[in-house]
Parts: C-alpha cells; sequence; structure tokens
C-alpha cells in the first residue's frame, strides 16, 4: 500500500497546473490523514493540510489506490458505501476525468 506522501504526490502530477476544478476537494483517508486539493488557484495546490473544502471524500487508502488504478468504478464504490461524499457532488463527478 502506498504511503500518503506517495498518494499525495500522485495527485499533484495527475492534478497538474490548474485542473479546472475551480474548487476545494478533501481526500479523507480517516486515521491515516487527508490531502487536500486547493483548485481556485493556479498553479493548483495539494497538500495534507487538513482544511475545510467544498467537497470532501471519504475513503479508505486501499480503496482509494484502486480507483486511481482503473480497478474500482466511483459510481460502484459510491452505491457500495466504499467511499463517501459531503458537500458539493458535482465536484465529485467532475473529478472522472482526473481518474480516467
Amino acid at each position: 500500500m502506498a504511503t500518503l506522501q506517495e498518494i499525495t504526490d500522485g495527485l499533484r502530477a495527475r492534478i497538474g497546473e490548474d485542473c479546472g476544478l475551480d474548487a476545494t476537494l478533501k481526500f479523507d483517508f480517516e486515521d491515516d490523514g487527508v490531502v487536500f486539493v486547493d483548485a481556485t488557484t493556479v498553479p493548483n495546490v495539494v497538500s495534507n493540510e487538513d482544511k475545510d473544502a467544498d467537497c470532501t471524500i471519504t475513503i479508505t487508502q486501499e480503496n482509494f489506490e484502486a480507483l486511481a488504478a482503473g480497478e474500482l468504478d466511483p459510481t460502484t464504490a459510491f452505491m457500495m458505501g466504499k467511499l463517501k461524499i459531503a458537500g458539493n457532488m458535482g465536484i465529485a463527478m467532475k473529478l472522472q476525468s482526473l481518474f480516467s
């Protein structure tokens, strides 16, 4: 399993300078930490700060890795309760382009 730093670096690479999300997003891995994405600024900022976000996705690191690798469908994961979304669901829907 990847470390939080490896996940953070991987997201930073996928997001790049400007992912076009124009919002804040937090991946909450519960006891394993968080990855916060501030896509309201250019360049986008990816950190491990636990800040309030427009959309928070709570998921285990294992399920996140499967999602990022294309082994877990986001809609199926949501329906099965493997990921939970709080806040603006429209932002979560835009994420599919980052993981495809």
